[in-house]
């Protein structure tokens, strides 16, 4: 594909890489992912890419078709250059890096496997700037992916260009989070001219035009086609198809060591030649021999590494050979793989050495499994379950390993395999406890699909299941289907339902529990459940929130309980950074962001919630709660709006859209639309975050004239703070109290009493809805004075949309509203920016900061740069003063 050593062609594409390299060069950092078909010259970009790089140290790293299984295989052929920097990172990282590779005994977690990888890249591109390329990235373990992602996301600041090559894919990956160039055909021009200069045979001018219509601007294509006698026959098979089968031809008249050889090489995926020639010596391959005869077809290489030509040729190769010779290669490779240090591949080419079930072979792979899911490899976890299953002589244990495997791959994210696999199963030989597994199986399938409200049913069936065997499981289940039906959503009477089925049908319990509690709050309603509530809540020999956290922080939500949403906050930030979860870790930062929100402290939400938006690429799927209310709480209708779309996909949300909603249209005046999202939060059947709403119905429903409704809101609202003991919201119920009653002793009160409260921005509504009612009253002094308080207050508080209602009631009072001199920092501040200037006006060094935010240390030292120009400052010392 080169002409005078450049790609034809290919001038926009080497334009992108180019600046790239030019950037990386200048300490700025980037990202690429080279997108097109086999064959079309991603590999040929890539070898260019590390010809214009010069002066660049490069790492190299291959997905392979065949090592999908293991985890981080390729993030190793990727690091291992660079691992003699391990030293340099702390001691953390280092061994979290030694464990996802192997070298020492352990479980990785993701964000430190992360950090790792960030630590060792930058500490190399301190000697000189790095180019990582990584070639059939549609082939990356999952767990490889993951880093690799999380390295490429984190690159601003540094000298580092991370180029990924992949082919188009039908479904959403990881990679399509990264920046993308789509790498398409040659013109028939520059296909033209690939051919003249290329071509090991002379063409005449119909056969080139000929071969230029059938490899459709394919230059694998072009180069391989007229090998195969001119040019393939027409037909609807794609080029790489073709060449695929041209890559098959050559295989024709090798001897049968020679074939066998290149078997060998296609089935082992590291390209280790030792492993190569034990394995061919173990077949009794004459080796002398079949080596040059292999190399001849050009399909592959045996040098220090073992390489194909291209990964069609592996493919070809490996698919031509009939299945008894890739039994005998396989179980060769087995035999000659250490146990010790590989066993793994070991126990992958025993699994596909034969096709007879084998329960010893199963229970390797069972081990094996273990083991992957002990490195952080769970998609390994699952595929070797699968074949444990397959393999598996014993009809219990191939049922067993069939639902684990089913699990796993469920919680690898291979849902379509997980719902196969149970659908394989035969119910009629299941006992009870099976059928009950099975069901809750596919209810947290169900979970997983958009508007598919099935799974509290199917728990509800796993239990009833459950109920004589094994209660205390059958409680569990019953609970699991609460929690899953509160999260679904309320549409049709989820709730209700469950919960009259738990009603009659939980076996009771041995100790009063959690599931005591919400039976109890259904039944007899907040003021009768608040007390159990809180026990369950704040149980001393295992808090609630220490194995349900989603389930704890809604119930300390309705009982108000402000310090115990702090706590489970502070426990699941610090168990999420020592476990390595970046689920919880996530949801713990939600949190705090969710409850600075309602104190008013915009600067901590801010960063809460940057903090939060700096993992969802280590797994999972990102929170959304939070930013809905942090959205709303500030004004901003658009991002409300947008963030909307995402929350109805995630019924998990939906509660707290609309109580997003309503909060942000009571902000905005638009009463009418308030009432009617307050109204579908506190729809029949919901148990919880009802109370939060109750303020935002009644303002709605009192400026809607609707005062019936306004007033059994107030009621409800009542009942749940006596439920809860008063507390720092008896001043919002004041406040409510005097929108319905209209009498002023109500708003005085809630002023008086919020005066101390920690909730700051409804003490500034507390003033705002005092000072129009002064108004109202045609009190014009008194009212100034509240609603100068209430712009202040809610202005500090980052409540936008209430401080403009206040200033447009100054204004209409005859009051000037002076100006903000300068804009605070968090408007003036990107949300990264916010997280990197608290952290660093709390005194946290720049490692520090780099470590929580999961950035590397030279972009944060950039976004300190940015930081003292945006507050018009010079030191570390002044930050603390501007925020």
């Amino acid at each position: 594909m080169r002409i005078s050593g450049l790609l034809i062609g290919r001038s926009e594409e080497l334009r992108s890489v180019g600046e790239l390299i030019t950037g990386a060069r200048a300490g700025r950092g980037g990202t690429l992912v080279l997108r097109g078909e086999a064959g079309i010259g991603k590999t040929a970009l890539l070898d260019r890419a590390e010809e214009i790089a010069d002066g660049f140290g490069v790492l190299r790293a291959s997905g392979s078709e065949f090592e999908q299984e293991l985890p981080f295989a390729a993030l190793h052929q990727l690091c291992r250059p660079i691992l003699g920097h391990l030293g340099e990172l702390p001691a953390r990282h280092r061994e979290a890096l030694e464990v996802a590779f192997g070298l020492v005994a352990g479980q990785p977690d993701a964000l430190r496997v992360g950090l790792a990888i960030l630590d060792l890249v930058t500490a190399a591109a301190r000697e000189r700037p790095l180019l990582c390329r990584v070639d059939d990235a549609q082939w990356l373990d999952a767990a490889s992916s993951r880093a690799m992602l999380f390295l490429a996301r984190r690159l601003g600041a540094d000298p580092v260009v991370v180029l990924f090559a992949a082919r188009p894919s039908a479904a959403p990956g990881e990679l399509d989070e990264l920046p993308e160039l789509t790498v398409g055909g040659l013109s028939d021009e520059h296909a033209r001219g690939l051919l003249a200069e290329r071509s090991p045979f002379p063409l005449d001018e119909r056969v080139r035009d000929r071969l230029v219509a059938e490899a459709r601007g394919n230059p694998l294509a072009l180069l391989h086609l007229p090998r195969a006698g001119g040019f393939a026959p027409p037909g609807a098979a794609s080029a790489p198809s073709r060449v695929e089968r041209e890559f098959a031809a050559r295989l024709t008249g090798l001897s049968a060591d020679a074939r066998m050889l290149l078997v060998l090489a296609g089935a082992d995926p590291t390209g280790d030649p030792a492993l190569l020639w034990a394995a061919a010596g173990a077949l009794g391959l004459d080796v002398s021999a079949a080596a040059p005869d292999a190399a001849g077809t050009g399909l592959a290489e045996f040098g220090a590494r073992v390489r194909f030509c291209h990964p069609l040729a592996r493919s070809a190769v490996y698919r031509a050979a009939d299945p008894e010779t890739l039994h005998a290669a396989h179980g060769a490779l087995a035999e000659v793989t250490d146990p010790v240090t590989a066993p793994d591949r070991r126990a992958w080419h025993r699994a596909l050495a034969g096709g007879a079930p084998d329960d010893d072979v199963a229970a390797e792979l069972e081990r094996g499994a273990v083991r992957a899911r002990a490195r952080g490899g769970v998609a390994a976890a699952a595929a070797f379950l699968e074949r444990a299953a397959a393999l598996s002589l014993d009809p219990g244990r191939r049922i067993e390993r069939t639902l684990d495997a089913a699990r796993a791959h469920l919680d690898a994210g291979g849902l379509r395999t997980a719902a196969e696999l149970l659908t394989s199963v035969d119910p009629a030989v299941l006992d009870e406890t099976q059928r009950a597994r099975v069901e809750m199986l596919h209810g947290r399938l169900a979970f997983t699909r958009p508007g598919d409200d099935s799974g509290p049913a199917l728990m509800v069936r796993a239990a009833r299941r459950l109920s004589a065997r094994d209660p205390d499981a059958a409680r569990e289940c019953f609970l699991d289907a609460v929690e899953m039906g509160l999260l679904v959503g309320r549409a049709g009477g989820v709730v209700e339902e469950i919960m009259a089925t738990v009603r009659t049908e939980a076996p009771p319990p041995s100790t009063p529990d959690v599931l005591d509690a919400l039976i109890l709050l259904a039944a007899k309603g907040h003021r009768a459940a608040a007390p159990v509530l809180h026990d369950v809540l704040h149980d001393a020999g295992r808090p609630l929130w220490t194995h349900r956290p989603a389930l704890a922080i809604m119930i300390a939500s309705e009982l108000f309980d402000l310090d115990t949403l702090d706590t489970i906050a502070a426990w699941l930030v610090r168990a999420g950074r020592e476990s390595g979860s970046p689920s919880m870790l996530r949801l713990g930062l939600a949190q705090r962001a969710h409850n600075a929100t309602l104190t008013g402290d915009i600067g901590q939400a801010l960063a809460a919630a940057a903090e939060e938006e700096a993992i969802p690429d280590a797994g999972g799927s990102p929170v959304l709660y939070h930013r809905l209310l942090l959205a709303a709480h500030r004004g901003r209708a658009g991002e409300v709006s947008a963030l909307a779309g995402a929350a109805a996909e995630g019924s998990a949300y939906v509660t707290n859209l609309h109580w997003a909603t309503a909060l942000l249209h009571n902000g905005l005046g638009d009463h009418p639309a308030a009432l009617a999202a307050a109204r579908r939060a506190t729809a029949p059947g919901a148990l919880f975050l009802t109370g939060a709403v109750l303020p935002e119905l009644v303002e709605a429903a009192v400026r809607g004239d609707e005062p019936g409704l306004a007033a059994q809101a107030l009621d409800a609202l009542a009942e749940h703070t006596r439920a809860a003991g008063g507390g720092p919201v008896a001043g919002v119920v004041a406040y409510v109290r005097g929108l319905v009653t209209g009498e002023e002793e109500h708003f005085r009160e809630a002023v008086e009493r919020l005066a101390e409260s920690p909730l700051v921005p409804y003490r500034g509504r507390a003033h705002l809805l005092y000072g129009e009612w002064l108004r109202e009253a045609g009190r014009r002094g008194d009212a100034v004075a509240q609603l100068r308080a209430a712009h202040e207050t809610l202005a500090a508080a980052g409540a936008d949309a209430f401080a403009a209602r206040a200033a447009a009631q100054l204004r209409a009072a005859g009051e000037r509203v002076a100006d903000r001199p300068s804009a605070p920092a968090h408007e003036t501040l990107t949300m990264q920016e916010i997280a990197v200037a608290r952290l660093v006006s709390a005194g946290a060094t720049s490692k520090e900061v780099a470590g929580q935010l999961f950035i590397s240390k030279r972009t944060v030292d950039a976004h300190l740069r940015n930081i003292f120009r945006k507050l018009g400052i010079t030191s570390r010392a002044q930050l603390a003063g501007r925020l």
